[in-house]
């Protein structure tokens, strides 16, 4: 009897406890299908739209989101970087993974405009990188101290993802990245139909590297210290010139930072591609037709075009003669 009444005195104090319902997860916002993103960094979205809410073009002309749309992103700039807000369309081209192959993407190329420090192509499947605009009257990224490597702040609703440009598109379109790069912002990495209609920001780093191109380490490494350097510009006020950025030591494991010469292209030293200068010519693949945009369209492609003569990818053409992505480059 005593046990019983002992067990009927702890389930009586056990309903009169109070109880707490259990921490519900919020999922992150996103596009149905889309995978779940992650945040890099500490640096918040917010601070870096504020950066950017106001535009001193440096381009000369605007671009257009797709092919058929009318011209009216600019890219504009600061004295740390450049940046522009467009939609993103999935650039699945690179060496071949699971994710992006010729069976997944009838528009899948194998090469890029920038290579590994092995010599390899990049990775879409695996490394967040950003394309940019083919060099054109309208805008050439040499000259903002844009190139293969370059680090990048990707921003999409309240997500930052760091990336690094590794692959250049046509003359006269903007707004792509890799697959990893839209999985990593949670947006639809599909290339079939994937990617965000508008609302993405591009905020590329001004003369900085990541160590090799392929460390994503390197990039969010770099991508942060900027950022922050960005947002929080050191000596606000005091009428100076901004600090210069630098780049990362290799693999991002290292904070010794290396100054950019001055000067031409090869000014870089050992390219990405572990020589001097850009990397060598790339043969023509063919003719490539259109592109499923995110809208429905033909996106950023009719006939993709040569990506041989592909510019930045060792005189190559801007991404071969890909035009308004269709004839990809010029």
């Amino acid at each position: 009897m005593r046990v019983q009444s002992l067990t009927l005195a702890v389930a009586g104090l056990a309903l009169l406890a109070p109880t707490t319902p259990p921490t519900a997860v919020r999922p992150s916002a996103g596009a149905p299908g889309a995978p779940a993103s992650r945040q890099e960094g500490s640096v918040r979205a917010a601070d870096l739209l504020s950066r950017v809410r106001d535009c001193a073009p440096v381009s000369r002309g605007r671009y257009r989101a797709d092919e058929g749309a009318a011209a009216t992103i600019p890219v504009c700039g600061t004295d740390e970087a450049v940046f522009w807000t467009a939609d993103m369309d999935i650039d699945c081209d690179g060496r071949p993974g699971p994710h992006c192959n010729s069976g997944t993407d009838p528009l899948f190329s194998g090469t890029t405009a920038f290579q590994q420090s092995d010599g390899r192509y990049l990775s879409a499947d695996s490394l967040p990188y950003i394309v940019v605009p083919g060099a054109s009257d309208v805008w050439d990224h040499r000259d903002h101290g844009v190139r293969g490597g370059s680090v990048a702040a990707v921003v999409y609703r309240d997500r930052v993802a760091y990336a690094v440009v590794g692959d250049t598109g046509p003359r006269e379109i903007i707004g792509e990245a890799s697959y990893a790069a839209a999985e990593a912002l949670g947006i639809r990495p599909d290339p079939r139909g994937g990617g965000a209609p508008s609302g993405v920001t591009y905020i590329v780093f001004k003369n900085s590297r990541a160590t090799p191109i392929e460390s994503h380490a390197s990039a969010v490494a770099v991508g942060e210290r900027l950022a922050r350097q960005f947002v929080e510009p050191a000596d606000a006020g005091a009428g100076g010139s901004p600090p210069a950025t630098e780049w990362d030591g290799e693999d991002g494991g290292d904070d010794t930072t290396a100054v950019r010469p001055s000067g031409g292209e090869d000014d870089w030293g050992p390219d990405v591609t572990g020589g001097l200068g850009t990397p060598p010519e790339r043969n023509a693949s063919g003719p490539r037709p259109g592109r499923e945009s995110v809208t429905g369209g033909t996106g950023k492609g009719q006939e993709r075009g040569e990506k041989g003569q592909r510019g930045e990818k060792g005189q190559r053409g801007e991404k071969g003669q890909r035009g308004e992505k269709g004839q990809r480059g010029e």
